[in-house]
């Protein structure tokens, strides 16, 4: 790696936002340095001094020059290393179409889901409901195409396959199967999965497991 690319990427092996620009920088092939923040509890100088607006990972820093939030990322990702492996399309319509998905994912698909293992009761109740409605919607948008980017992962697939390093601990906390109800969501998950770039940038589904098992308890939820 030249020093004309000197990539880092300030992380947390248990974030789907930072594992969003781990798949990114694979697909493209690019070589990095990351470095695991203790996160929860000690945030390191470099990362304050990063991302000094939001204090948070994954801040992805190309030759000394930080760019935070892992959509923004990932996207800055797809335009400084065009030249292969597109993730965004050129069209500008279907692009607009790929962010409107990804803000979906965003706004709609992560948020629901956090809270099917970070709350109880009704509340948890509310949010099984909601996080399976938006898998619906997600199926329904991809049809019969093999990934949301048509032949190719691409910026929705990206955006989205982190959280599914999440769903045993979800099922397993919140007592219910996304197969069972979306056997074609989880088909598009495995294929994904097939995928080196992605397999490789996800952890272990029962470390994610154990690790909100910890984080429950410590709310003062078990």
């Amino acid at each position: 790696m030249s020093m004309a690319d000197e990539v880092v990427l300030l992380n947390y092996w248990a974030s789907p936002y930072g594992m969003r620009v781990r798949i990114a920088l694979a697909e493209k092939g690019i070589q990095y340095e990351s470095r695991e923040e203790d996160y929860l509890t000690n945030k390191s100088s470099l990362l304050l001094q990063m991302n000094p607006v939001h204090k948070k990972i994954p801040v992805l820093i190309h030759n000394g020059k930080p760019v935070s939030e892992s959509l923004i990322a990932v996207q800055y990702i797809d335009q400084v290393w065009k030249d292969r492996a597109p993730l965004l399309p050129s069209d500008p319509y279907l692009r607009a179409q790929a962010m409107f998905w990804a803000d979906f994912v965003d706004k709609k698909v992560y948020e629901s889901a956090k809270r099917t293992w970070r709350t109880k009761g009704e509340e948890q109740e509310a949010a099984k409901r909601e996080f399976l409605e938006c898998i619906r919607l997600l199926e329904e948008e991809l049809g019969d195409k093999p990934y949301f980017g048509g032949e190719n992962l691409g910026f929705v697939d990206v955006a989205l396959i982190p959280t599914y390093s999440w769903f045993y601990a979800r099922e397993k906390i919140g007592n219910f199967s996304v197969e069972a109800k979306h056997p074609k969501f989880i088909a598009w998950a495995k294929r994904c999965m097939q995928k080196e770039s992605v397999s490789k940038s996800l952890p272990d589904q029962k470390m994610v497991y154990e690790f909100a098992l910890r984080l429950r308890s410590k709310l003062g939820l078990e």
